[in-house]
């Protein structure tokens, strides 16, 4: 589905989001979301989300302004089969930061994940040095449980933040 918010327009990856996302994913901005991988890997990166949606029937957006329609990064729902549980990812284009547009986006698809999918739980895997995620999640409501995960067989250990379900109450 298409989802909207005041600003942004979340739509599926398709091919025209490319070039943006090829430009990203180079840079060590995306060091906390599996990356940097060379451009040339973007393609199969793309496809990958889309494949995501026909396995799981759930997945990630593009995010586009409305005003303008330029992409702006991605968010949504990750969520492979070795993981224990689906994650809220997101990244924003360097020029793009700074605008809460992440913390926009990633509101409207927390109340789908919950309100339209009957999600019981979701949860970001964070890297404890990714500050700027951290506050992203903070401002949504997430706590980090102190416990972790090695989101990559080959890497780092990250942090598990958990996102309130609506019907949970909050003290």
């Amino acid at each position: 589905p298409t989802l909207e918010t005041q600003r942004l327009r979340l739509v599926a990856p398709e091919e025209r989001h490319v070039p943006g996302e090829e430009a990203f994913w180079p840079s060590d901005q995306a060091r906390f979301v599996g990356g940097p991988m060379p451009a040339f890997r973007v393609w199969r990166l793309l496809a990958t989300w889309r494949g995501h949606w026909e396995l799981r029937g759930y997945g990630s957006w593009a995010l586009e302004e409305k005003e303008t329609g330029a992409h702006v990064g991605l968010a949504g729902f990750w969520h492979p089969g070795e993981w224990p549980e689906c994650e809220l990812g997101y990244h924003v284009f360097e020029e793009h930061t700074g605008k809460g547009y992440v913390t926009e986006a990633c509101r409207r698809i927390l109340a789908h994940g919950f309100e339209d999918l009957g999600f019981a739980t979701m949860t970001s895997f964070i890297d404890p040095e990714n500050a700027a995620s951290q506050a992203v999640a903070i401002r949504l409501g997430a706590v980090n449980t102190h416990q972790t995960f090695q989101a990559l067989p080959d890497g780092p250990a990250v942090d598990i933040w958990r996102y309130p379900h609506p019907g949970e109450a909050t003290a």
